[in-house]
């Protein structure tokens, strides 16, 4: 009878759908190996949430394979072979489901931006509500990131597949690491790192999304910050980055302006708790309001693992604010309760 009964047990679990079976996550708990809905490591690297009709999509790099420094790397370039950027969507932000690889690398043309042999970092996507396409922003590079371009896709659905349009230099301008922000009037920006990345350009796009409009400002002249992140908060704009040190972690620093395209002010480091000096030993990718909650944000960050890259992980964190100061605390383990406060 004993025998009988594991047999029907093992049988039954042999045909639940394994995404049954996955662990559905409750709390967020930053560095720590993140599943997807199906049980495997989130893929989703140096990237950018999108809300769109009650549903969060998260765009990343998806770095697989193993990680290597070329023979002529004069600095620290360790990189992966590109294989494209993945899209993870959500309803509560802790359950990620894989949506599949929504920009694919191009295998067979090594002079194309998305062979494997090339870089593609950073990938943004907004939705243009007058076009009612889905706009993916990314820095695209050369093996040896001498290309230091902004290369544009588009899609007529949130998951994809994105259709390339190729790269440029924006305002003839090198364009390193960027994000992407959509004002509440419909107006479209770039951020980027330029000038070697020493200069932070802010560039408003056309009205579809697809190029710039030809007005930027220069700003943070000669501070070298990269790694920007963009959030709207009580009529001012914020913008939290990172400094210039490869893939070893710095001290945060975030900026706050009364218009978007300047004059900005550092503020000073919004972290705080054990390593906020290092910002966690991680860096800045997106800022995310949680949809439904007055005052709520969530900082995304990625803790680089720069000799096994697809094993980088996320660092998810509450954005406070009380009496007006911004500070972005630590916590072992956490949920959206907290800003429930």
């Amino acid at each position: 009878m004993i025998r009988l009964l594991l047999l029907i047990v093992v049988g039954i679990g042999a045909f639940l759908p394994i995404s049954i079976q996955a662990q559905k996550n409750t709390s967020f708990i930053p560095g720590e190996v993140w599943k997807d809905t199906d049980g495997n490591p989130i893929n989703a690297h140096g990237g950018g949430l999108l809300y769109h009709n009650g549903t969060y999509y998260w765009y990343g790099e998806y770095k697989k394979g193993k990680t290597i420094l070329p023979d002529w790397a004069t600095w620290e370039c360790y990189r992966t072979d590109v294989t494209g950027v993945g899209c993870y969507s959500s309803k509560d932000l802790l359950n990620w489901k894989f949506e599949g690889i929504v920009l694919p690398a191009v295998k067979d043309d090594p002079n194309h931006d998305l062979h494997p042999s090339k870089v593609l970092e950073r990938p943004k996507v907004v939705y243009n509500k007058k076009t009612g396409k889905f706009v993916m922003w990314a820095h695209v590079e050369s093996a040896d990131y001498s290309k230091a371009c902004a290369g544009v896709a588009v899609s007529d659905s949130p998951v994809g597949p994105f259709v390339y349009q190729g790269s440029f230099r924006p305002n003839n301008a090198i364009s390193r690491d960027q994000t992407v922000f959509v004002d509440d009037d419909g107006r479209a920006y770039q951020f980027y790192s330029s000038e070697n990345n020493e200069t932070m350009y802010i560039s408003l796009l056309t009205d579809d999304y697809l190029k710039p409009s030809g007005r930027f400002t220069r700003n943070f002249v000669k501070e070298s910050r990269e790694a920007p992140a963009v959030f709207k908060y009580n009529g001012k704009y914020y913008m939290l980055s990172s400094g210039c040190t490869g893939w070893d972690p710095n001290i945060a620093e975030i900026a706050v302006a009364d218009s978007i395209m300047g004059t900005w002010k550092t503020i000073g480091n919004p972290c705080t708790g054990p390593d906020a000096d290092k910002t966690f030993y991680a860096q800045s990718t997106y800022v995310q309001p949680v949809v439904g909650n007055k005052d709520a944000y969530i900082a995304m960050f990625d803790r680089w693992k720069k000799k096994d890259l697809e094993d980088s992980r996320y660092v998810w964190l509450p954005v406070l604010v009380k009496d007006g100061k911004i500070t972005i605390p630590w916590h072992e383990k956490w949920n959206l309760s907290i800003f429930d406060k």
